[in-house]
């Protein structure tokens, strides 16, 4: 069930920022990478758990700074951004013991990560005019 919703959301994410003009900025999928780079951080948080805080910060660290160059570079450094975190999340409880992470968490996020992603470099990032 975790796959189908957050595909759901991912394409009505996607659509809906098309539809408004959000995706015309170039932050607003760079934004959504970093956003989805701090929930681990957020769990490890909720946990209480201070080594899974330390591991989840170098996490949210790599995606932040992806997103960033991303920003700076090509909406497609983003695109691949967002697909990676989506296998991360896969991976992610073989890599860390964060025990804040709700049982369904890795497949929501996960194809919300990876549809997101493809989306973001099918449709292509629009350009507001004058802006770099």
């Amino acid at each position: 069930m975790g796959y189908v919703i957050g595909t759901l959301i991912a394409g009505t994410v996607s659509g809906f920022a098309r539809v408004t003009g959000l995706d015309r900025e170039r932050s607003f999928f760079s934004a959504v990478l970093i956003v989805v780079g701090h929930y681990y951080v957020l769990f490890a948080a909720m946990a209480g758990s201070m080594d899974a805080l330390r591991i989840e910060m170098i996490g949210l660290g790599v995606f932040a700074t992806w997103a960033v160059i991303g920003f700076k570079r090509s909406h497609l450094i983003v695109a691949a951004g967002l697909v990676a975190h989506g296998i991360f999340d896969f991976f992610h409880a073989g890599l860390v013991n964060n025990p804040g992470v709700p049982v369904w968490w890795p497949a929501f996020c996960g194809a919300f990560d990876v549809v997101a992603g493809a989306l973001l470099a099918l449709m292509g990032q629009r350009a507001v005019p004058g802006v770099r």
